[in-house]
């Protein structure tokens, strides 16, 4: 699976827009879409549905691919990593399940 940057490079070159035109559309610098693009910054969340709205893509694809990436980054040196993932799949499943009892406190 690619990175962010790559994925929305891609979705940029598929839709035939220039980078310059997806920049002006997000109201950033194309130096700035630049290194989004080749993963050296990463983008807001508003950023990511916005470019999701531009390439006239599913949101929530977009959105998984970004907070994806975001785990990735965070775990990437972790000799953990995969076990911290599927503990952490675990209590997100428990917080779910247990959010509703909460708010009836």
């Amino acid at each position: 699976m690619k990175p962010f940057g790559e994925f929305i490079r891609d979705e940029r070159i598929l839709s035939g827009l220039l980078l310059r035109e997806v920049a002006a559309t997000l109201q950033i610098d194309p130096s700035l879409l630049s290194r989004i693009e080749h993963g050296d910054k990463r983008p807001t969340r508003a950023q990511v549905i916005q470019l999701a709205s531009i390439f006239k893509a599913n949101e929530n694809e977009f959105l998984v691919q970004y907070l994806s990436d975001r785990v990735v980054y965070e775990l990437k040196n972790e000799k953990l990593a995969m076990k911290a993932m599927v503990a952490a799949e675990k209590k997100i499943a428990y917080l779910r399940k247990r959010r509703p009892r909460e708010k009836d406190a």
